[in-house]
């Protein structure tokens, strides 16, 4: 009796066909939850990159209005933390941070002068795959 039992439960079990049917759908969904969840995180980093290349941009223009002119190319973003020799007027730092952030990919923001397009400056984010994200974008 014991026997027939377990024939009968054997049989209400799932086929190996049912079971990589099922698996292969768990795959396929979890395969675009996975996608999007990761397309959210770089969007994310992406506007943390242009929201601080605007801080930036707002310590440049603060550095002008006292000093005078935007920092030099071989000056760079340092600048806006520690003053170069032979400026009389520099009265910062105007960055409140003692270094001058990376970008959200832990990558060093670059800094151009003068800028693309006549801009006096840029400020750029190399991003996670090369697609740069500079100053001169954010403001068109």
């Amino acid at each position: 009796m014991k026997v027939q039992q377990l024939r009968k439960l054997g049989q209400r079990g799932f086929t190996l066909m049912e079971i990589l049917v099922v698996l292969v759908l768990l795959g396929v969904i979890m395969s675009v939850v996975a996608g999007n969840f990761l397309q959210r995180g770089e969007k994310a980093k992406a506007d943390a990159a242009r929201i601080q290349i605007q801080e930036i941009g707002q310590s440049l223009d603060l550095f002008k209005l006292e000093v005078g002119r935007y920092p030099t190319q071989s000056e760079g973003l340092q600048a806006l933390i520690t003053a170069p020799s032979g400026l009389a007027r520099w009265n910062g730092p105007y960055w409140k941070q003692n270094q001058v952030p990376k970008d959200p990919w832990q990558n060093e923001y670059k800094y151009a002068m003068p800028g693309k397009n006549g801009a006096p400056y840029e400020v750029i984010s190399s991003g996670t795959d090369g697609k740069e994200i500079s100053s001169a974008d954010i403001q068109q």
